[in-house]
């Protein structure tokens, strides 16, 4: 179908759109979490990035990126149209993502990103995430 819009129109309108976050990846987390019982999280604390997920005890907090928006080297795919506004986007998403970590890292607190492809490998997301927060070693289960 054709769009009716011009592409000024168009960016107009689609600028007035509002994400509502990654609520259906984050459950999928939040799944996987209580099905490894995994305990002590809190979801959106106020901390530079707004973490997904926080354990605040051992100071580890958990962003569950989409793909798309940050740049996944494994499935971001550009797109054909409008190839410079998606680059600097992209790159924009990504800058964002590392002055973030740094400064979660300089007030001391680990940071685990997940890309959401990797959510469909459970057993290695869960083995990262419980690697930082030390649950792994010897006699205790990985997954």
């Amino acid at each position: 179908m054709a769009d009716i819009l011009p592409p000024e129109g168009r960016s107009r309108l689609m600028a007035k759109v509002r994400g509502r976050g990654n609520q259906s990846t984050e459950l999928v987390m939040v799944r996987l979490f209580r099905e490894a019982r995994l305990t002590g999280w809190r979801r959106h604390l106020p901390l530079p990035g707004r973490p997904d997920f926080c354990f605040v005890r051992p100071r580890v907090v958990v962003f569950v990126d989409g793909c798309f928006w940050h740049g996944c080297p494994k499935c971001y795919r550009r797109p054909k149209t409008n190839k410079k506004f998606w680059d600097t986007k992209r790159e924009t998403n990504r800058a964002r993502d590392r002055k973030v970590n740094r400064e979660l890292r300089r007030l001391g607190w680990s940071v685990i990103r997940i890309f959401e492809h990797e959510l469909k490998n459970p057993r290695t997301t869960l083995v990262r995430i419980k690697k930082a927060l030390g649950l792994t070693g010897p006699g205790l289960p990985l997954a």
